[in-house]
Protein backbone atom coordinates (compact mmCIF):
# COMPACT_ATOMS: atom_id res chain seq x y z
CA UNK A 1 0.00 0.00 0.00
CA UNK A 2 1.52 3.31 -1.10
CA UNK A 3 1.42 6.35 1.14
CA UNK A 4 2.48 9.97 0.80
CA UNK A 5 5.31 9.97 3.34
CA UNK A 6 5.92 13.71 3.08
CA UNK A 7 2.29 14.32 4.00
CA UNK A 8 2.57 11.84 6.88
CA UNK A 9 5.60 13.73 8.15
CA UNK A 10 3.71 17.01 7.99
CA UNK A 11 0.84 15.48 9.95
CA UNK A 12 3.19 14.07 12.59
CA UNK A 13 5.11 17.32 12.89
CA UNK A 14 1.94 19.34 13.31
CA UNK A 15 0.64 16.99 15.99
CA UNK A 16 3.97 17.01 17.84
CA UNK A 17 3.98 20.81 17.89
CA UNK A 18 0.38 20.88 19.16
CA UNK A 19 1.23 18.40 21.92
CA UNK A 20 4.31 20.40 22.84
CA UNK A 21 2.25 23.58 23.07
CA UNK A 22 -0.19 21.79 25.39
CA UNK A 23 2.72 20.69 27.58
CA UNK A 24 4.04 24.22 27.91
CA UNK A 25 0.60 25.63 28.65
CA UNK A 26 -0.13 23.05 31.37
CA UNK A 27 3.30 22.98 32.98
CA UNK A 28 2.18 24.93 36.03
CA UNK A 29 -0.96 22.85 36.65
CA UNK A 30 0.21 19.29 35.91
CA UNK A 31 -0.77 16.44 38.21
CA UNK A 32 1.52 13.48 38.81
CA UNK A 33 -0.07 10.04 38.93
CA UNK A 34 1.04 6.81 40.57
CA UNK A 35 4.36 5.32 39.34
CA UNK A 36 4.13 2.67 36.65
CA UNK A 37 6.80 -0.05 36.46
CA UNK A 38 8.91 1.28 39.34
CA UNK A 39 9.19 4.27 41.67
CA UNK A 40 11.10 6.38 39.13
CA UNK A 41 8.74 5.58 36.25
CA UNK A 42 6.46 8.58 36.62
CA UNK A 43 3.55 9.82 34.53
CA UNK A 44 1.50 13.02 34.59
CA UNK A 45 -1.95 13.95 33.38
CA UNK A 46 -0.19 15.98 30.67
CA UNK A 47 1.47 12.82 29.27
CA UNK A 48 -1.98 11.26 28.93
CA UNK A 49 -3.63 14.34 27.45
CA UNK A 50 -0.80 14.71 24.93
CA UNK A 51 -1.16 11.09 23.83
CA UNK A 52 -4.92 11.43 23.45
CA UNK A 53 -4.48 14.51 21.26
CA UNK A 54 -2.06 12.69 18.94
CA UNK A 55 -3.88 9.35 18.78
CA UNK A 56 -7.31 10.87 18.12
CA UNK A 57 -5.97 12.90 15.19
CA UNK A 58 -4.18 9.87 13.72
CA UNK A 59 -7.30 7.74 14.11
CA UNK A 60 -9.29 10.33 12.19
CA UNK A 61 -6.72 10.60 9.39
CA UNK A 62 -5.82 6.89 9.16
CA UNK A 63 -8.59 4.79 10.74
CA UNK A 64 -7.07 1.48 9.60
CA UNK A 65 -3.58 2.07 11.01
CA UNK A 66 -2.32 0.44 14.20
CA UNK A 67 -1.03 2.57 17.07
CA UNK A 68 1.59 1.66 19.67
CA UNK A 69 1.63 4.33 22.38
CA UNK A 70 3.32 4.54 25.77
CA UNK A 71 0.35 5.57 27.89
CA UNK A 72 -2.08 2.89 26.73
CA UNK A 73 -4.01 4.42 23.84
CA UNK A 74 -2.79 1.84 21.34
CA UNK A 75 -4.95 -0.18 18.98
CA UNK A 76 -4.67 -2.82 16.31
CA UNK A 77 -5.01 -2.09 12.61
CA UNK A 78 -5.20 -3.85 9.27
CA UNK A 79 -3.37 -1.47 6.92
CA UNK A 80 0.18 -2.72 7.54
CA UNK A 81 1.17 0.68 8.98
CA UNK A 82 1.83 1.38 12.68
CA UNK A 83 2.29 4.70 14.48
CA UNK A 84 4.72 4.50 17.42
CA UNK A 85 4.18 7.35 19.88
CA UNK A 86 5.90 8.65 22.98
CA UNK A 87 3.87 11.73 23.86
CA UNK A 88 6.41 13.05 26.38
CA UNK A 89 9.87 11.48 26.39
CA UNK A 90 11.62 12.78 29.51
CA UNK A 91 8.68 13.05 31.90
CA UNK A 92 10.96 13.29 34.94
CA UNK A 93 12.69 16.30 33.37
CA UNK A 94 9.32 17.83 32.52
CA UNK A 95 7.90 17.41 36.02
CA UNK A 96 11.04 18.53 37.86
CA UNK A 97 12.02 21.28 35.36
CA UNK A 98 15.58 19.97 35.31
CA UNK A 99 16.13 19.27 31.64
CA UNK A 100 14.70 18.88 28.14
CA UNK A 101 11.95 16.59 26.94
CA UNK A 102 10.35 15.86 23.58
CA UNK A 103 7.32 14.57 21.68
CA UNK A 104 8.13 11.54 19.50
CA UNK A 105 6.10 10.12 16.61
CA UNK A 106 7.26 7.43 14.17
CA UNK A 107 5.42 5.65 11.37
CA UNK A 108 6.34 2.08 10.51
CA UNK A 109 5.46 0.08 7.41
CA UNK A 110 5.67 -3.46 8.68
CA UNK A 111 8.98 -3.62 10.56
CA UNK A 112 10.55 -0.64 8.77
CA UNK A 113 10.50 2.92 10.08
CA UNK A 114 9.43 5.25 7.27
CA UNK A 115 8.66 8.60 8.95
CA UNK A 116 9.93 10.18 12.16
CA UNK A 117 9.40 13.39 14.12
CA UNK A 118 10.95 14.49 17.42
CA UNK A 119 9.83 17.90 18.69
CA UNK A 120 11.49 19.75 21.59
CA UNK A 121 8.88 22.23 22.84
CA UNK A 122 11.05 24.65 24.84
CA UNK A 123 13.59 25.20 22.07
CA UNK A 124 10.91 25.10 19.38
CA UNK A 125 12.95 22.55 17.42
CA UNK A 126 11.37 19.89 15.20
CA UNK A 127 13.67 17.12 13.97
CA UNK A 128 12.23 14.92 11.24
CA UNK A 129 13.03 12.36 8.57
CA UNK A 130 11.50 10.31 5.80
CA UNK A 131 13.14 6.99 5.00
CA UNK A 132 15.75 7.63 2.31
CA UNK A 133 15.18 11.39 2.31
CA UNK A 134 17.72 12.71 4.80
CA UNK A 135 17.20 14.37 8.17
CA UNK A 136 15.85 17.85 8.86
CA UNK A 137 15.78 20.34 11.72
CA UNK A 138 13.03 22.93 11.29
CA UNK A 139 13.07 22.15 7.57
CA UNK A 140 16.84 22.46 7.08
CA UNK A 141 19.15 19.51 6.37
CA UNK A 142 21.34 18.23 9.20
CA UNK A 143 24.26 15.79 9.25
CA UNK A 144 26.21 13.96 11.92
CA UNK A 145 29.54 15.24 13.24
CA UNK A 146 32.82 14.31 11.60
CA UNK A 147 33.61 12.01 14.52
CA UNK A 148 36.51 13.26 16.65
CA UNK A 149 38.71 10.89 18.68
CA UNK A 150 36.98 9.45 21.72
CA UNK A 151 39.14 11.57 24.02
CA UNK A 152 37.53 14.67 22.46
CA UNK A 153 34.04 13.30 21.84
CA UNK A 154 30.83 14.42 23.54
CA UNK A 155 28.76 11.30 24.24
CA UNK A 156 25.09 11.10 25.21
CA UNK A 157 23.87 8.51 27.71
CA UNK A 158 20.24 7.43 28.17
CA UNK A 159 18.86 4.70 30.42
CA UNK A 160 15.72 3.62 32.21
CA UNK A 161 15.95 4.61 35.90
CA UNK A 162 15.14 1.21 37.36
CA UNK A 163 17.67 -0.29 39.80
CA UNK A 164 19.06 -2.99 37.48
CA UNK A 165 19.55 -0.64 34.54
CA UNK A 166 21.11 2.06 36.72
CA UNK A 167 23.68 -0.47 37.91
CA UNK A 168 24.39 -1.47 34.31
CA UNK A 169 24.64 2.18 33.22
CA UNK A 170 27.01 2.89 36.09
CA UNK A 171 29.47 0.31 34.79
CA UNK A 172 29.41 1.81 31.30
CA UNK A 173 29.80 5.37 32.57
CA UNK A 174 32.66 4.45 34.92
CA UNK A 175 34.55 2.99 31.98
CA UNK A 176 33.63 5.65 29.42
CA UNK A 177 33.87 8.93 31.33
CA UNK A 178 37.65 8.94 31.97
CA UNK A 179 38.48 8.25 28.30
CA UNK A 180 35.88 10.44 26.54
CA UNK A 181 35.70 14.19 26.09
CA UNK A 182 32.59 14.36 28.27
CA UNK A 183 29.18 12.77 28.83
CA UNK A 184 25.65 14.16 28.83
CA UNK A 185 22.61 12.33 30.21
CA UNK A 186 19.53 12.92 28.05
CA UNK A 187 16.18 11.32 27.24
CA UNK A 188 16.73 8.74 24.52
CA UNK A 189 15.05 10.55 21.63
CA UNK A 190 17.00 13.77 22.16
CA UNK A 191 20.21 11.77 22.56
CA UNK A 192 19.66 10.37 19.07
CA UNK A 193 18.56 13.56 17.32
CA UNK A 194 21.38 15.58 18.90
CA UNK A 195 23.73 13.05 17.29
CA UNK A 196 21.91 13.66 14.00
CA UNK A 197 22.49 17.40 14.33
CA UNK A 198 26.18 16.99 15.23
CA UNK A 199 25.73 18.32 18.76
CA UNK A 200 26.79 14.95 20.17
CA UNK A 201 29.45 12.82 18.51
CA UNK A 202 27.98 9.55 19.77
CA UNK A 203 25.71 8.04 22.37
CA UNK A 204 24.16 4.98 23.92
CA UNK A 205 20.70 4.03 25.17
CA UNK A 206 20.12 1.20 27.64
CA UNK A 207 16.88 -0.74 28.22
CA UNK A 208 14.56 1.57 26.35
CA UNK A 209 11.13 0.90 24.83
CA UNK A 210 10.49 1.13 21.10
CA UNK A 211 8.58 4.41 21.48
CA UNK A 212 11.65 5.95 23.17
CA UNK A 213 13.95 5.35 20.21
CA UNK A 214 11.86 4.67 17.09
CA UNK A 215 11.68 8.25 15.82
CA UNK A 216 15.13 9.31 16.95
CA UNK A 217 16.81 6.29 15.39
CA UNK A 218 15.45 6.97 11.90
CA UNK A 219 16.44 10.64 12.11
CA UNK A 220 19.93 9.71 13.30
CA UNK A 221 20.45 7.19 10.51
CA UNK A 222 19.23 9.60 7.88
CA UNK A 223 21.80 12.13 9.14
CA UNK A 224 24.66 9.64 8.78
CA UNK A 225 24.90 8.29 12.33
CA UNK A 226 25.91 4.62 12.52
CA UNK A 227 23.63 2.63 14.83
CA UNK A 228 24.10 -0.81 16.31
CA UNK A 229 23.91 -2.84 19.48
CA UNK A 230 25.55 -6.06 20.54
CA UNK A 231 24.88 -7.17 16.98
CA UNK A 232 24.78 -5.28 13.71
CA UNK A 233 21.45 -3.63 14.48
CA UNK A 234 20.36 -1.67 17.52
CA UNK A 235 17.83 -3.05 19.99
CA UNK A 236 15.83 -1.65 22.88
CA UNK A 237 18.31 -3.38 25.21
CA UNK A 238 21.28 -1.54 23.70
CA UNK A 239 21.45 1.20 21.10
CA UNK A 240 24.86 2.63 20.27
CA UNK A 241 25.16 5.57 17.90
CA UNK A 242 28.23 7.36 16.60
CA UNK A 243 29.58 9.44 13.77
CA UNK A 244 31.46 7.17 11.33
CA UNK A 245 34.92 8.23 12.49
CA UNK A 246 34.09 7.53 16.13
CA UNK A 247 32.07 4.35 15.63
CA UNK A 248 34.82 1.68 15.84
CA UNK A 249 36.26 3.00 19.11
CA UNK A 250 33.01 3.92 20.87
CA UNK A 251 31.08 0.79 19.87
CA UNK A 252 33.92 -1.51 20.98
CA UNK A 253 34.21 0.26 24.32
CA UNK A 254 30.48 0.22 25.06
CA UNK A 255 29.95 -3.37 23.95
CA UNK A 256 32.67 -4.51 26.33
CA UNK A 257 30.85 -3.14 29.39
CA UNK A 258 27.15 -2.96 28.44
Amino acid sequence: MDRDLAAARELAAGLAVRAGRLQLERHDTLRVGAPKAHANDVVSDVDIASEQLIVEAIREAFPDDAVQAEEGHGRTGNSGWTWVIDPLDGTRNYISRTGPWSVCIALYQGEQARVAVVHEPVAGETFSAVDGGGALLNGQSIVASSGPPLAEALVGVSFQPNPATKERAGKVIRDLLPVSGDIRRLPAALNLVYQAAGRLDGGLCLDTNLWDIAAGALIAREAGVILGGHGEDFTTELTIGAAPGLWPTLSERVRATA
